[in-house]
């Protein structure tokens, strides 16, 4: 993932945060088992020349790596690529997607998660990174549809409403920062009018409970995006109460909807 809404308006999430190795730590347990077996449906293996785009962590990176090895190689891209361990076969590179040059007709396969979701420029990011795949080569977007995601199971009314409208704000500063929370639902479609062939959707959900992965992730946030949180009207007592919720046991709500979308550049 990229950059800051102060530096790149678009992103809410900063990698130099004292909170963004969790940020990318609870990230990869609750979507590279998703996104790792989706990319391994493309084939790539030995030789294959890939781009990673707003690696974050560089845990897809690193996977994508082995893959390719031998006589494979990975780009992996960041504004702030410093959390992103280099290896054999890992070339890692500070890089603006909005903003920089990429090769044309360079790589076999694209990968980017939760990147585009943030870019007020998605439809022209979309454009670039098609433009940068070999003919035949495959792109791969992992966006989230963050509108749905209704809490299921709640201890009491007051957690379901602290729970609603703690959704909502993340909603708001998101859409205030130039997201679009539907992006998700609408990659497919975008995908196939810059042109690519044999687009498949993938949409999944799944229940959360205390000790989901994504709940850790949606917790987390409570404090790496506190500042913000309190600019939509919440209080440090509401994000200590929606902490104390998500971890009640009792707890039980339906993940937004994540849609990992492939397709490939004609030949």
């Amino acid at each position: 993932m990229t950059d800051t809404a102060t530096e790149t308006p678009g992103y809410v999430f900063d990698n130099h945060s004292e909170h963004a190795f969790d940020q990318h730590r609870f990230l990869a347990d609750a979507y590279d088992p998703m996104t790792t077996e989706h990319l391994a449906r493309t084939g790539v293996g030995p030789g294959w020349r890939c781009l990673e785009v707003g690696a974050g962590g560089g845990s897809v990176a690193t996977w994508l790596a082995r893959r390719v090895a031998p006589g494979g190689s990975v780009l992996a891209t960041d504004i702030k690529p410093e959390r992103i361990a280099r290896r054999e076969g890992l070339e890692v590179a500070r890089h603006d997607i909005v903003r920089d040059p990429l090769p044309e007709a360079a790589f076999d396969l694209v990968h980017a998660r939760l990147v585009l979701l943030h870019l007020p420029e998605r439809i022209g990011v979309l454009d670039r990174l098609v433009r940068a795949l070999k003919p035949g080569g495959v792109l791969q977007l992992d966006e989230f549809d963050i509108t749905y995601g209704p809490g299921l199971l709640m201890p009491d009314a007051g957690a379901r409403e602290l729970y609603q409208r703690f959704q909502d704000a993340k909603t708001r500063l998101m859409v205030r920062a130039g997201a679009d929370p539907e992006w998700g639902a609408k990659a497919a479609g975008a995908m196939h009018r810059a042109g690519l062939a044999e687009v498949d959707p993938r949409p999944r959900v799944e229940l959360w409970d205390a000790q989901s992965p994504g709940v850790h992730l949606i917790a987390h946030h409570t404090r790496h995006l506190r500042e913000a949180f309190l600019h939509e009207g919440l209080t440090d007592r509401d994000l200590a109460d929606v902490r104390a919720l998500l971890a009640d046991p009792s707890f039980r709500a339906c993940s937004c909807v994540v849609y990992s979308v492939q397709g490939r550049r004609p030949a």
